[in-house]
């Protein structure tokens, strides 16, 4: 059964009506409440709470927070509060309830609570708890895609919250709930630049509050308007950095969302394994939270990864079952996704009338959706807001003309100053053109004499010379003289290397070789390092920008083996992609980048990593000289339950 956008007119219509049933019917079940079994110790803590009538959401929220979720225990202090006359108790408990009910997908009941728990709020006249309630209403219509409704809700609470004087904490986080609330209807309007400025907003404030549950919701909601723009290496950064925060706070909602949206950028870059492999754990971990917007969205992507491996009764089954359960519990978007996804199966499958009959159900989803009232309200809002800003933009211009024009009147040698003033911007302009050449120029010596202070780093030399000296000490002559020998042709080497543009390939590998030999020193000899190389491949032919696979194996051994306990490998591959490339692979068994990157923010002293950058400028330089570019991809590796195993980097070489 698919619920159309009117049947959310008619709840809008009809709401007052709808309030006063649902209030019958919660009077009737908090009776009921009453006479089931309430434990003691919450009694006596409800009473408590109520004798002293706090006014504010943090005393409130500090006292029930160990039982905000349990709805049975909220509707008996709901019921005590009403039966007390404590407004601001009964308030903050209906908004529980609701936002409860809006997670499992009961979004008329969560309507109700909610602006049942505003009237009350306003009758107690408690700005914090007006705030909470109108933000609630707001994610409760935008889950159904009443986007006019929705925004009207969070730009009230948004402008209430910003008229408080010394706003308390509860205040600034609803102010970034608003903030989040009209970013996430500004995405779904497709205004995603507009989105992002107010996540980023959010953001910066959350930061300042030190909320790492609102920086892990906005890290994602970037995410989501960055892949919707096409932008999908942005968005996998920013989706591992909510999923990062998520774990921080153990949140397993956080948790299925970052990796069902992690999975859905996977399918998009044609990797359904990957996606298959974070997706599948997820089926009853998203049934066990009981949100249904995410269930439904992660079985139909489980059936698009099943669509892109050829399995099509799989796909099909997972879609429908996700389509069902968007229909079900009245959830817009999520239907369009799904029946786009039938489309998509049916045409891999070659029925195409099937695929057009699912195609004509997506477009007539999609414009109930976007229906005219919604597109001209919000088109309403964004040229009001443009056209003000233009306005003010067009006073100050005034302003500064009549300036001019009175200083012209006094000054007869306008003309003059104006051909001077020409004159002298043609000058600047030509200027900035030739330091804008010398520039180019200068940056590609800067980047290969940049390159050369990374492979010759500090760091690396005295951990070299460190081990040499210690096997001397040790009167290890012959590994010393051994090591010396390599350490001294690497060198020789990278001096060599660094005054070409290019080397063959043999000599590359040779050079990381000798790199790896050194470096395995510091690891005890523990790392096991192997190049393998395609027999129809000459590597002598092959020609690389010089020193440049180092990089990588140096941030596989800092940041992926380095804080690594157990076996340690790095493999290289060098394989014929097809006529026109040759693919190298450098494949580690490390912690992975997120981890790597928590252990960065964690570590003390922290290492500022440029050598990969500087070679991915200089490919990019190199590449100008083929027809074909340098492609570098950085894939994360999962085991089968979706845990991190490593990084392979791939590396396309154009051979013409």
């Amino acid at each position: 059964m698919v619920f159309k956008i009117e049947s959310i007119k008619i709840i809008n219509l009809h709401l007052g009506q709808r309030i006063f049933l649902f209030s019958v019917l919660f009077l009737a079940a908090t009776r009921l409440v009453s006479q089931e079994v309430i434990p003691e110790a919450f009694k006596e803590k409800a009473e408590r709470i109520v004798r002293m009538a706090p006014k504010t959401y943090l005393v409130l929220d500090s006292e029930l927070k160990a039982e905000k979720r349990d709805t049975t225990l909220l509707r008996y202090f709901a019921n005590l509060c009403n039966e007390a006359g404590y407004l601001d108790g009964e308030s903050y408990a209906l908004d529980q309830i609701g936002t409860k009910y809006r997670n499992t997908s009961q979004y008329e009941k969560a309507a109700a609570l909610h602006q049942k728990a505003l009237k009350i709020a306003e009758k107690a006249n408690n700005t914090e708890l007006k705030v909470l309630s109108l933000n609630m209403l707001g994610v409760v219509y935008r889950r159904t895609d009443a986007i006019k409704t929705a925004l009207d809700y969070n730009q009230q609470a948004l402008e209430l919250a910003e008229q408080v004087e010394n706003p308390s904490h509860h205040i600034q986080r609803s102010i970034n709930v608003s903030l989040n609330s009209i970013g996430n209807l500004y995405q779904t309007l497709e205004q995603y630049d507009l989105a992002i400025l107010q996540f980023k907003r959010a953001l910066r404030l959350e930061e300042e509050l030190g909320n790492k549950l609102g920086l892990a919701i906005n890290h994602q909601n970037i995410g989501d308007c960055l892949e919707l723009k096409g932008d999908l290496e942005g968005a996998l950064e920013s989706y591992r950095k909510s999923l990062a925060y998520n774990e921080e706070i153990n949140s397993d909602y956080g948790r299925v969302i970052c990796k069902n949206s992690l999975a859905q950028v996977y399918l998009k870059q044609d990797m359904p394994y990957a996606a298959l492999v974070l997706l599948e754990p997820l089926h009853e971990q998203s049934k066990t939270i009981g949100d249904f917007y995410i269930t439904s969205a992660v079985f139909i992507n489980t059936g698009w990864a099943h669509t892109q491996l050829g399995q099509y009764d799989k796909a099909k089954t997972f879609i429908q079952e996700g389509l069902e359960m968007a229909q079900n519990h009245n959830m817009p978007s999520n239907v369009l996704y799904g029946y786009r996804k039938l489309s998509d199966l049916e045409i891999k499958k070659g029925d195409f009338r099937r695929a057009y009959e699912f195609y004509k159900k997506a477009d007539e989803q999609n414009n109930e959706i976007i229906s005219a009232t919604n597109v001209r309200y919000m088109n309403d809002i964004i040229v009001r807001y443009e056209a003000e800003k233009k306005n003010n933009q067009i006073s100050v211009l005034a302003k500064e003309n009549e300036i001019v024009r009175l200083r012209l009147r006094k000054n007869q040698t306008t003309l003059l100053v104006s051909a001077l003033i020409v004159g002298l911007v043609a000058s600047i302009l030509y200027i900035l053109y030739r330091q804008y050449q010398n520039k180019n120029e200068k940056r590609v010596l800067s980047l290969e004499q940049n390159m050369l202070r990374s492979q010759m780093n500090p760091h690396f030399l005295f951990n070299s010379l460190n081990s040499i000296k210690l096997y001397i000490i040790n009167n290890e002559q012959k590994n010393a003289v051994h090591y010396l020998n390599k350490f001294s042709k690497l060198v020789r080497k990278i001096l060599e290397a660094s005054s070409l543009k290019e080397i063959s390939l043999a000599e590359e590998l040779e050079t990381v070789e000798l790199y790896m030999n050194i470096e395995n020193i510091r690891f005890s000899n523990e790392i096991d390092f192997k190049i393998n190389v395609d027999d129809n491949i000459s590597p002598d032919v092959v020609k690389v920008p010089s020193l440049a696979l180092q990089p990588f194996l140096e941030n596989s051994l800092w940041h992926g083996l380095s804080p690594k306990n157990g076996e340690k490998k790095i493999h290289i591959w060098v394989k014929q992609k097809n006529q026109g490339y040759v693919s190298i692979e450098i494949e580690d068994n490390g912690v992975g980048r997120g981890a790597a990157e928590i252990n960065k923010e964690n570590r003390i002293l922290k290492r500022k990593s440029v050598g990969i950058r500087i070679t991915k400028e200089r490919l990019a330089n190199f590449s100008k000289d083929y027809q074909n570019s340098f492609d570098v991809d950085i894939v994360d590796l999962f085991d089968e339950n979706g845990n991190p195993k490593g990084t392979k980097v791939i590396l396309d070489i154009p051979t013409i």
